[in-house]
């Protein structure tokens, strides 16, 4: 049986975790092991196994979401909805564990020239994209943190700038620090990854770790055995937020993988930074 792939949390650490759980193709699914009914099993081993404090999906199905919130258990909330009107589709649930976190509010935006609008595109997008934006308090530290989940175009390279430009600026418009967790579409030093990381309002949590636990292996892993490559998978961070701990889980749970992304787990320091003693006066 597999261990948290980063040990045990301290009682002030958040655990954040980011998987693109591949939607569910039905008959259509190919090869054998993209499945929803041979990847459900194994998606619920590493979510038991890991627990996470909060976690981000992508291309989740209203159902598989479901399923996902039915694994997490009775304290675990989750926002965000499917990207299309009425709302249908895939999207990119945020789910947190309310014990933990207080939910302060939430919403979910296009990421198009229309935000408002649902199942809006722009910029060459060939489907539509979303962000799901959630601001929490953590009731241990009593911390306030923003977290964003995405998905950026797979396909047009223009699309992605643009979203990761959108994602970019409601992180630098925070008043509390952020945390963006997605399946990108980006490797690093691309294009769309150094709009996320501009003005240094955020940076990668891989590079920023004070440990990774894990080779870089690439996060699109296809039901193969894991290789080093590009990490399209990943999780940001506000400079004012410790991350000690990072890791890419590429083992198999049930005899396979969940996805045929990787999931990305970090784990971030909430603890209030150490008072500064008063200067003393002759």
């Amino acid at each position: 049986m597999n261990a948290p792939l980063l040990g045990t949390p301290s009682a002030t650490e958040l655990h954040v975790m980011t998987l693109n759980i591949r939607r569910d193709l039905g008959a259509l699914a190919w090869p054998r092991a993209d499945r929803w009914g041979i990847r459900h099993p194994r998606l619920t081993a590493l979510l038991r196994t890991e627990r996470p404090d909060v976690l981000g999906v992508q291309e989740a199905l209203p159902a598989q979401a479901a399923a996902i919130s039915a694994t997490l258990g009775p304290s675990f909330r989750r926002v965000g909805h499917g990207r299309l009107p009425g709302p249908r589709g895939e999207g990119c649930p945020l789910f947190y564990d309310a014990d933990r976190l207080e939910l302060r509010t939430w919403r979910q935006m296009a990421l198009s020239r229309t935000p408002d609008r649902p199942g809006s595109r722009s910029w060459l997008s060939v489907a539509p994209r979303v962000a799901v934006e959630a601001s929490f308090r953590d009731r241990r530290t009593d911390a306030v943190l923003t977290v964003l989940n995405t998905h950026l175009d797979a396909f047009s390279p223009w699309a992605r700038l643009r979203q990761a430009q959108a994602v970019h600026d409601v992180a630098a418009a925070s008043a509390a620090p952020v945390v963006v967790l997605g399946d990108l579409n980006a490797s690093t030093g691309s294009a769309a990854a150094r709009a996320l990381e501009a003005d240094d309002v955020l940076r990668d949590s891989w590079t920023a770790a004070v440990s990774r636990r894990t080779p870089a292996w690439s996060t699109f892993a296809g039901y193969r055995a894991p290789r080093r490559g590009h990490r399209i998978d990943g999780i940001l961070v506000s400079p004012a937020l410790p991350v000690r701990r990072v890791g890419i889980d590429a083992r198999q749970y049930g005899g396979g993988w969940p996805s045929d992304h990787l999931p990305v787990h970090a784990l971030i320091d909430l603890a209030p930074p150490a008072a500064v003693p008063p200067e003393e006066h002759a």
